[in-house]
């Protein structure tokens, strides 16, 4: 453990985008105000979750794409997009133009597997294809060729009075180098340094060995340092935490006791591995900035990053989202070496 924290040079969120299936307009807009709420304090970047057949945001690129239009600075992101859901070719489309128009804001978190309840879904999904799609590593690899300009046909060329190119259009220079994969797992962290690509990190990891350690930090921590040690960059490779974390300085005493009845009631799942992939919890961090400044202090995997997207919790209201993210610029992040943007 290195004997002090680097400090932290970015500081980001992750949200949802939870709406009301009566008037879902109401919470994609909350979701842009939010957003535009965290540029105004000085976040560095701003996240969101992917979220099908629920009521949170299915399409994040979409949402991106708007923010893009309402903020100037603020970088924006995913974490994740679920591949299994997605067309690598056409995803990368996608990616690049909204890249474009924010001015190279953009960075998409990726994962892969099978999508949840798949088989339920795969019927209207892929039809026809779906006991042969690929939802491994490879369907990130395609996408990776794809952002990073690798050929996508042998064809080029003038047909006619139309112009093809062998490659995806629009093609986004910088693109390639802000994709991110979102892990819980050692292998992934490996794959995805390997690969080139920065690394997301979350409340979530798998503790793979039954004999091995169950401790959060610690789990995560080997995580991180097994993703630098396969990444060319080494030590400079980009990775973010994503811990759950609510700042309470300026909370009401009712935001308090909710924040505080939100996090007991998630505190089980933390104490031991769940379920068949050993997933282990985070707890969630409630208390002041100057509370959960400490308990981050003492974290051995936050330790090692410089980079967070503290995840704000499912269930609250816009102004509470208001008072957190409020809290987390003007005293949590400067409690932990961050200064904000201009």
């Amino acid at each position: 453990m290195p004997p002090t924290p680097r400090p932290l040079r970015k500081l980001g969120f992750l949200t949802i985008g939870l709406f009301d299936d009566a008037d879902p307009r109401r919470g994609h807009e909350s979701t842009l105000e939010i957003i535009e709420l965290g540029e105004r304090l000085g976040f560095d970047s701003a996240w969101l979750r992917h979220r099908h057949l629920q009521y949170g945001i299915s399409s994040p690129v979409a949402v991106m794409a708007a923010a893009s239009q309402r903020t100037s600075r603020i970088e924006l992101g995913t974490a994740v997009i679920p591949l299994g859901w997605e067309n690598p070719l056409r995803l990368a489309e996608d990616l690049a133009t909204v890249d474009l128009l924010s001015g190279g804001r953009i960075n998409p978190g990726v994962s892969v597997g099978p999508p949840m309840h798949y088989d339920q879904v795969k019927g209207a999904l892929y039809p026809d294809t779906a006991d042969v799609e690929d939802f491994s590593y490879e369907r990130v690899r395609r996408l990776l060729d794809f952002v990073r300009g690798k050929p996508a046909t042998d064809f080029s060329g003038v047909e006619g009075f139309e112009v093809f190119s062998d490659r995806v259009q629009p093609h986004s220079p910088g693109l390639g180098r802000r994709l991110w994969y979102g892990g819980g797992s050692l292998s992934s962290a490996r794959w995805a340094g390997e690969h080139g690509m920065n690394f997301l990190t979350s409340s979530v990891v798998k503790a793979e060995d039954p004999d091995g350690t169950t401790d959060f930090a610690q789990i995560q921590l080997s995580h991180i340092r097994a993703f630098r040690a396969h990444h060319p960059d080494g030590e400079a490779a980009r990775v973010s935490q994503g811990l759950v974390v609510i700042p309470t300085d300026s909370a009401t005493p009712d935001q308090r006791a909710r924040y505080e009845e939100y996090a007991a009631k998630r505190t089980a799942r933390t104490t031991s591995p769940q379920g068949p992939a050993r997933l282990m919890f985070a707890p969630d961090i409630v208390g002041t900035s100057a509370e959960i400044a400490e308990r981050l202090h003492a974290h051995a995997a936050f330790r090692e990053v410089d980079e967070v997207a503290f995840a704000l919790p499912f269930t609250f209201g816009h102004e509470d989202y208001v008072q957190i993210l409020t809290d987390m610029a003007t005293r949590l992040g400067p409690a932990l070496g961050w200064q904000p943007s201009a």
